[in-house]
């Protein structure tokens, strides 16, 4: 059958034809495109679907290339505290959700930040203990890089002074020696082998309401890195395989596949690119360094705000060359999160030692650099995924952590653009919000929401194109993708996200903010539509 989308705006994002007012699909695939009277003309005998876009703007469908829709998944599940700005209340809501709980049963939740919080930094193991008498707490920044704990939480992994503790992760203690319930990088790991697993129908059921709202952000495709969080390689591929292949819920998804599982890959027979249109593997996901928030981001330059501190390597550099190692031995790419300058010289002097895989290296953050790291990623074999909407979140705190000498190395997309860098643009939720339009409004304007300067260090703003480019056509190169999706031309995957204004022909970017998407088109069929 063929369908044919006519009277729109639809920005192509290919030079031959860049804009054009309608596109005709068959099995999924663009195979024509026009004026509306073209395709109507040739197309219309032989089509009993036309839909018309009523004048709207639509552009190729979009695509997030780093997020975690397992930790997205778990707002449905766990308590979130994205957003809160006060201690206070940061308490109070873990008090009802615990209200809500069985007696002993785990306190679990997501989000919180204390650089919004305006009545005072975090809360103490007391005053976490007072608030959830009853239950071992686990609660994870946003950033997901640090928690905070209870202490029946301390005592469910038989803390004490001695306990041995994961490389690259600390459980922060007071002068006295006595925890404070801060839990910072891989210490995580002693709190989480004690939480009970969730069933498999409890991720499906959240996984399946996550991928829904996704696609009503005009999500066509993301690149999701889950399988720590899901239970192992083979739990969520099943997982995933069931809701896109079997019930057909339509979000491409490329899954990173965290390092430990590279064995269970390779007995599984799976590899970069395995899969179909719908569901894929991809990389092989390694953590270099931690974040700015609690200066874990490893820098060449010690922290501005914390003399003689560095940041952390979460992994030795005989231990990342031996992962990339095995990668390579199994045809394998590597996608590596990289936030901090020395971080990204140290992989990159490892990947160097290397011949490129068949599908490309991805840089994943790359916060901090400087024009010989520059040059360095600027090969066609290396991808960086950045994540715009940080700058809304980070500015000015960051100009703390970093010094203000720095700043003009850091969130340097524009310059990394001009480098000849191929960049992919991501969220990274539920670390930021999943509507991929705030991350473009970012890129494009330097500010957060409601700001009314000019924007933090202009002249790395972004054009709108730009901005929609890393969304769009940079994104289907981090995959290896860039001759099936990414542009709309004939040929390529029928997938395009239409919106209620035309973001090319807005006077103020912040116009964005007010815009929705109104249609979101996936395998040529209409998945969503606004109500």
């Amino acid at each position: 059958m063929i369908t044919i989308y006519t009277n729109g705006v639809i920005h192509t994002f290919q030079a031959s034809q860049p804009i054009v007012e309608a596109v005709a699909v068959k099995d999924g695939r663009f195979i024509d495109m026009g004026s509306t009277s073209q395709m109507l003309a040739f197309w219309r005998a032989k089509s009993d679907n036309v839909i018309d876009l009523g004048g709207k703007a639509a552009t190729p469908g979009l695509t997030d290339t780093h997020l975690h829709l397992s930790l997205q998944a778990t707002k449905f599940i766990d308590l979130d505290v994205t957003g809160v700005t006060k201690k206070a209340d940061f308490l109070h809501l873990i008090k009802k959700h615990g209200e809500t709980l069985e007696k002993d049963a785990w306190l679990l939740g997501a989000g919180w930040d204390e650089n919004l919080f305006t009545d005072g930094g975090l809360p103490t193991k007391e005053e976490l203990d007072a608030v959830a008498p009853h239950h071992p707490l686990f609660i994870t920044r946003i950033c997901e890089h640090a928690a905070v704990v209870n202490s029946k939480a301390l005592a469910e992994i038989h803390y004490s002074s001695t306990i041995p503790l994961p490389d690259g992760g600390d459980i922060v203690t007071d002068a006295n020696g006595n925890p404070t319930g801060l839990v910072l990088e891989s210490a995580s790991a002693l709190f989480k082998a004690q939480i009970p697993e969730k069933s498999y129908q409890t991720w499906k059921n959240a996984l399946r309401q996550t991928m829904s709202s996704a696609i009503g952000y005009g999500l066509t495709s993301v690149h999701s890195n889950d399988p720590a969080y899901l239970g192992g390689l083979q739990q969520t591929y099943q997982l995933y395989q069931e809701l896109l292949n079997q019930e057909g819920m339509g979000l491409r998804t490329n899954l990173l596949i965290d390092y430990p599982f590279l064995e269970d890959l390779h007995a599984e027979g799976m590899y970069a690119g395995y899969g179909n249109n719908t569901l894929q593997i991809g990389a092989v996901k390694i953590f270099a360094d931690g974040a700015f928030g609690r200066r874990t981001a490893l820098l060449k330059e010690a922290y501005a705000d914390r003399p003689g501190q560095y940041g952390e390597a979460l992994l030795t550099q005989d231990t990342l060359y031996a992962i990339v190692k095995r990668a390579r031995e199994l045809a394998m790419p590597v996608a590596i999160h990289t936030i901090g300058d020395q971080a990204l010289e140290n992989v990159l002097d490892i990947l160097d030692q290397f011949p490129q895989a068949a599908y490309r290296d991805r840089l994943i953050h790359a916060q901090v650099i400087n024009q010989g790291l520059v040059k360095r990623l600027a090969d066609p074999g290396r991808i960086v995924d950045i994540q715009p909407r940080f700058l809304a979140s980070d500015y000015p705190w960051v100009t703390d952590r970093l010094g203000r000498a720095r700043m003009s190395d850091a969130y340097a997309w524009k310059t990394m653009l001009d480098a000849g860098v191929i960049c992919g643009g991501g969220s990274d939720a539920p670390v930021e919000p999943l509507n991929p339009l705030l991350g473009i409004h970012a890129a494009v304007t330097r500010k957060a929401p409601g700001e009314s300067h000019n924007g933090w260090y202009p002249e790395q703003k972004l054009s709108m194109q730009e901005a929609f480019y890393l969304f769009t056509k940079y994104a289907a190169y981090t995959t290896n993708e860039e001759k099936v999706k990414g542009t709309i031309s004939r040929g390529k995957l029928a997938d395009m996200t239409v919106y209620s204004a035309d973001p090319f022909q807005m006077e103020n970017a912040d116009e964005l903010l007010d815009t929705s998407v109104d249609m979101t088109i996936i395998n040529g069929e209409v998945v969503y539509r606004k109500e």
